[in-house]
C-alpha cells in the first residue's frame, strides 16, 4: 500500500484561482496577498457567511499579550478505576484522531464509569453477593461524582485565569496590548462588517471562554443567541429570527435593520451557563452573570458543576437533559450551513469533532457552498485526512502554516479590510473614470476632484 504523502509547512490553495505550497513561509506576503486578499474578499460577499472559530483564536490573542493559553491537559486521580478512566480518554482521544487525550476525553470517560456504577448501585439481585456490589458501587459512585466536581472545578479556573489574564494585559495600555486588540477587532469585523440587508453573520465556536462576547463589547457589536431576559437569560428552543431595526429620522413605515448586529452560537456550551430547576421545576438552561476574567469564588463557580455547568459533553441524567440544548445548537450549525450560497471561515479549528465534521462534509454535498480552512498547522495530519476524504477540493480554500495562521500576518496582508467593500470598490471605480479622461483630454488644465460622473 502506497504511503501517504504529506503536505508541506505551508500551503495557499485557491480553487481554480491560485496555488502555492512550500515548507519555508513566504517570502513576499505582498505577491501572496494580490492572489488571496481579493478571492477571500470575493467569498466574504455570499449571502451565508458563517464563522467557525476553534481554541485557536483564544490561543492568538493570549501569544500576542504574552500569557499562557488554556491548558487542556487532564488530571491525574489516584483512586480506584483511575486506569480504567485513563484507558477510555486514551481511546476517546484516538477515536478523534487528536493523539494525546485532553481534559474533555477525561471527563467523558468519567461520566461513563458514573453512568454504569448508577446502574450496579440502583440494582437489587438476590443474595448476598448481589447486595455487596450495589453497596460497593455506591460508594465508589460517590467517590467518582466528587472526583468529577473537583475537575470540573480545577477547569472552571483555568478558563478565568486565562480570561483574567488577557483582561489585564488589555488593561496595561503598552503597544502589545494594543497591537492584539487592534488583531481581534479588525478579525472579528472582517466579517461582521456585512450590508444589514444581507443574513447576519453567525459565529460557531468550541470554546468554552467568553473572549467572542468580550471582543463584541468592545466593538459594540449586538449578540443575537437563544437566551431571552435580562436579570437572569433563560434559553429558548424557539428559532424565531428576532432582530434588530430601526427607523430613520422623518421617514414612517419603513424601518431598516441594524448594523453592527452578528449571531453566536457556542456549540460546546459555556463556563457561565447552569443548568435550573427552580421555579417551574423544569430543566432550564440559563446564563449567569460571571464577569469576564473573574476571580475563583462560590458566587461564580457552583458547588456542584458536575450537575449544573453546560459544557460538553454533558453530565446530564436523563435523556431529556442529555440532548438540551446540545441538539438545538447543533440543529442551528446545520440549519446555517446546509443551505445554497454559504460560506464557511473555520480558524484555530483543528477538525477533532467528528460531529462537527460530519455537518462541514454534509454542506459541501451542496455545490454552491463554500469551505475556509485557515489553521496553524495542520492539526496532527486531520485536516489533510479531511480534504481528502470529502472530495470536493474545488469547494475548500486553504491557508496553512505558521505564517497564515498567525492573527498579526493573517489580518495585516490576507484578510480584506473591515471597511465598507462597496465604498472601495465605488472609489477605485471613479478614480479609474477619471485617470482615462484626463488622459483623454488634449489640454493639461486641472480638473475638480469634487466633479460629478
Amino acid at each position: 500500500m502506497p504511503q501517504e504523502s504529506r503536505w508541506k509547512e505551508h500551503i495557499v490553495v485557491c480553487p481554480g484561482c491560485y496555488k502555492w505550497s512550500g515548507d519555508a513561509p513566504p517570502s513576499e506576503p505582498r505577491i501572496l496577498r494580490e492572489k488571496v486578499e481579493p478571492w477571500l474578499a470575493a467569498l466574504l460577499q455570499v449571502e451565508h457567511l458563517n464563522l467557525l472559530v476553534g481554541s485557536g483564536l483564544t490561543l492568538a490573542i493570549a501569544s500576542q499579550v504574552k500569557v499562557s493559553g488554556l491548558d487542556m491537559t487532564p488530571w491525574s486521580f489516584a483512586t480506584r478505576m483511575a486506569d480504567a478512566v485513563e484507558k477510555a480518554a486514551t481511546k476517546s482521544a484516538a477515536r478523534c484522531e487528536r493523539g494525546q487525550p485532553n481534559i474533555e476525553d477525561q471527563v467523558r470517560a468519567i461520566l461513563e464509569l458514573i453512568g454504569g456504577l448508577q446502574i450496579l448501585a440502583e440494582s437489587v439481585e438476590p443474595g448476598r453477593n448481589g447486595n455487596r456490589l450495589a453497596k460497593s458501587a455506591a460508594r465508589l459512585l460517590k467517590e467518582w461524582e466528587g472526583n468529577l466536581d473537583f475537575l470540573l472545578k480545577k477547569f472552571l479556573k483555568r478558563v478565568l485565569d486565562v480570561e483574567r489574564a488577557i483582561e489585564e494585559q488589555f488593561g496595561l495600555e503598552t503597544e502589545e496590548s494594543e497591537r492584539a486588540q487592534y488583531l481581534l477587532g479588525s478579525f472579528l469585523l472582517t466579517f461582521a462588517s456585512r450590508p444589514a440587508s444581507r443574513e447576519r453573520l453567525h459565529i460557531f465556536t468550541t470554546n468554552y471562554d467568553r473572549l467572542l462576547e468580550y471582543a463584541c463589547d468592545m466593538l459594540g457589536l449586538r449578540i443575537l443567541d437563544r437566551f431571552v431576559g435580562q436579570l437572569l437569560p433563560v434559553f429558548r428552543s424557539s428559532r424565531l429570527g428576532v432582530d434588530f431595526h430601526y427607523c430613520p429620522p422623518g421617514i414612517r413605515g419603513e424601518p431598516r435593520y441594524l448594523e453592527g448586529v452578528v449571531r453566536i452560537t457556542k456549540l460546546h456550551g459555556s463556563i457561565d451557563w447552569r443548568r435550573d430547576e427552580k421555579g417551574s421545576g423544569r430543566h432550564e438552561i440559563v446564563r449567569y452573570g460571571i464577569p469576564f476574567g473573574a476571580m475563583e469564588s462560590d458566587a461564580y463557580i457552583a458547588s456542584c458543576p458536575g450537575n449544573s455547568i453546560i459544557i460538553y459533553p454533558n453530565p446530564a441524567k436523563d435523556i431529556e437533559t442529555l440532548e438540551y440544548p446540545y441538539a438545538d445548537l447543533f440543529r442551528d450549525f446545520a440549519a446555517a450551513l446546509c443551505q445554497p450560497n454559504t460560506v464557511l471561515v473555520t480558524y484555530g479549528y483543528g477538525f477533532g469533532d467528528a460531529h462537527i465534521n460530519r455537518v462541514i462534509r454534509d454542506m459541501l454535498t451542496i455545490p454552491s457552498t463554500h469551505l475556509v480552512i485557515v489553521s496553524y498547522d495542520d492539526a496532527g495530519g486531520r485536516i489533510q485526512r479531511f480534504y481528502e476524504m470529502v472530495g470536493h477540493s474545488e469547494q475548500i480554500t486553504l491557508l496553512i502554516g505558521n505564517h497564515f495562521g498567525d492573527l498579526g500576518v493573517l489580518v495585516e496582508h490576507y484578510l480584506p479590510k473591515p471597511a465598507i467593500e462597496k465604498t472601495s470598490w465605488q472609489a477605485a471605480a471613479l478614480m479609474e473614470r477619471r485617470k482615462s479622461r484626463k488622459n483623454s483630454s488634449d489640454d493639461n488644465d486641472s480638473y475638480n476632484i469634487f466633479e460629478g460622473d
